[in-house]
């Protein structure tokens, strides 16, 4: 199976095993939640601090000013790891109660830490289940634990991955990151930008001091490379309260249009 001559059955098997279980599961749309593996939850991020602060006053090995600095930061981006937690809860709690199912609407994530665990696990605390699409990578990267069990997928093609991502989605939530999130956020952008993707999805950009700091979006229509009309593929949102609000308007008037069964997954 890992032979050259055996790679299309696997880039068959990476279709067809979610394909089978997401339907088993009664999934039929989803929310994306994108974002660094390296945010870290908030009393992680305090620990760390103070550990780094008491060997910088005892001059304990390994202490530094840049290492003191880092840890500094990572307490106020560990904000964003507890939003996107929330996030997902207030999306998970509504989804619960709409009347369409209780899979209707159901979180999708990377399946590793950071963002990704906090998107898994404040859907697990609402009592949803949530989708981790994990990735094989040289340095490996484990499934988180608030992932529910059967809607765990391991991948070994990027390009499948992404399309179990782009297919039942129908909002994508794109937390601070690195070349991983910025990568799914341009190809999402593309896909919508030229009508690939087969439906519209709404995109957020979750946090816009990062955001607006990391990509110059703006100057792109000033260029001429996107249209005006283009630039308005993306919203930036700053709380996890306005994130679900412009959710919630948008997904009830698309859903409300497909209230028939969903299509299926091709």
């Amino acid at each position: 199976m890992e032979s050259r001559e055996a790679r299309t059955l696997r880039i068959a098997a990476e279709y067809l095993d979610p394909l089978a279980r997401l339907k088993r599961a009664g999934v039929r749309n989803t929310v994306v939640f994108f974002g660094s593996a390296r945010i870290l939850p908030r009393d992680r991020a305090v620990e760390n601090l103070r550990e780094h602060e008491t060997r910088c006053q005892r001059a304990l090995p390994p202490a530094s000013t840049a290492q003191l600095r880092a840890a500094r930061m990572a307490v106020r981006m560990s904000r964003y790891y507890e939003e996107a937690r929330e996030l997902a809860r207030l999306i998970t709690r509504w989804s619960l109660a709409l009347r369409n199912g209780s899979h209707f609407l159901v979180v999708c994530s990377g399946g590793g830490p950071g963002i990704m665990e906090a998107a898994n696990r404040g859907a697990s605390e609402a009592g949803g289940l949530s989708i981790g699409l994990n990735i094989k990578l040289p340095a490996e990267q484990d499934p988180n634990p608030y992932i529910t069990p059967q809607l765990s997928f391991m991948f070994k093609y990027f390009f499948m991955r992404k399309l179990w991502f782009a297919q039942p989605s129908k909002a994508i939530i794109v937390f601070p990151g690195g070349f991983g999130t910025m990568d799914e956020l341009w190809e999402f952008l593309t896909l919508i930008q030229t009508h690939k993707m087969g439906h519209r999805a709404t995109i957020l950009l979750y946090g816009s001091e990062f955001w607006k700091k990391a990509i110059n979006i703006s100057w792109l229509a000033e260029a001429g490379t996107v249209s005006q009309e283009e630039l308005q593929l993306v919203r930036f949102v700053d709380t996890p309260r306005e994130a679900f609000e412009l959710l919630k308007e948008r997904l009830s008037k698309l859903l409300r249009l497909r209230a028939r069964p969903a299509q299926p997954f091709i």
